[in-house]
């Protein structure tokens, strides 16, 4: 029979799964969730990954990264469209997206092999707080399962940093990767190294700037940017140190063609402010301002894939 139970009882009725974290971030200035859930191989998250698309739903975009499934969703219900061949293939599908003050509640649908997934496996993940069955709890065979999963709501915090070493010490994607490993209040969620123009008359060798993404409660965003500034401060070796921080899932058009314009035009400190307050970024001089570049750039190229890590000519056809 349909019911509340937990994380915990779920794993006693089912034994140990493969789901390993679950996190909602939430972005309501553009009505959008991204759901990240973590495995602990790579099949399950592929099969998902094309199963849900599949469905629609409340899902728009998904992204396989490793073991790890990213999905873009509406906040509100989608229309499910399983189609004729789930019931011979199964099928999953996300329904819903609800926010409610600090949680939100995702309701999934699953069909024959995979009502597993979304019945037995998905709610064992950490993150998970409550599971609501809305249908029978038997899972596997040829049955169907709807259940509703409550997660705390989170932010993505982007940090973008550049500046912080010198010709003889120090490495900015390191630091970088340390800040993001160390963070207190927050999830580690990517890692980016940028490539900038290897032509900028004041760089120091390799000329790239680092974004960092976390997901952090609303209430310990300013906690965590104050942290990461502090821990900044006390672990660079430059005078030119700065920093730049954006809160959401969506960055803008706009900024992602500044962080493009990076890698081949010689930029001002006066552009890079102009394209954060376009954007809504907060710029932290935390030693300097000359860092200010890097750091804008880096948060405009985070979403931009292998693209972040290259230069123009790298993706050109010959």
């Amino acid at each position: 029979m349909a019911g509340i139970t937990t994380p915990a009882e779920i794993r006693k009725r089912h034994g140990n799964m493969f789901a390993k974290r679950l996190i909602t971030l939430v972005d309501e200035r553009v009505g959008t969730a991204r759901i990240i859930e973590e495995c602990c191989a790579q099949g399950p998250v592929e099969w998902d990954a094309v199963n849900r698309l599949r469905a629609r739903g409340a899902i728009d975009h998904v992204e396989v990264q490793g073991t790890t499934l990213i999905m873009d969703a509406h906040i509100g219900e989608g229309q499910v469209r399983f189609g004729p061949a789930s019931k011979d293939t199964g099928g999953q599908a996300l329904k819903s997206v609800v926010v409610k003050g600090d949680k939100v509640e995702t309701t999934w649908l699953g069909l024959a092999g995979a009502s597993v997934g979304v019945g037995a496996c998905l709610p064992q993940a950490e993150g998970v707080e409550k599971v609501e069955f809305l249908s029978d709890e038997d899972v596997g065979g040829s049955r169907s399962v709807e259940l509703r999963l409550t997660t705390p709501l989170h932010r993505r915090l982007v940090i973008g940093l550049d500046d912080t070493d010198t010709k003889e010490k120090g490495a900015t994607w390191v630091l970088g990767l340390k800040l993001a490993r160390e963070m207190p209040h927050a999830v580690f969620l990517s890692h980016k190294i940028v490539q900038l123009n290897p032509d900028a008359p004041q760089k120091t060798t390799n000329c790239s700037s680092t974004a960092v993404s976390v997901a952090v409660l609303p209430d310990d965003v300013g906690r965590a940017v104050d942290w990461a500034k502090e821990f900044v401060s006390e672990n660079t070796y430059s005078s030119e140190t700065a920093m730049a921080t954006f809160g959401g899932i969506e960055v803008s058009r706009g900024l992602m063609r500044f962080g493009a314009e990076a890698k081949g035009t010689i930029l001002s400190i006066h552009d890079a402010e102009h394209a954060a307050a376009e954007a809504g970024l907060k710029l932290i001089e935390v030693t300097g301002r000359r860092g200010l570049i890097g750091a804008v750039a880096a948060i405009g190229c985070v979403d931009l894939g292998l693209y972040s890590a290259g230069l123009p000519e790298d993706f050109e056809r010959t």
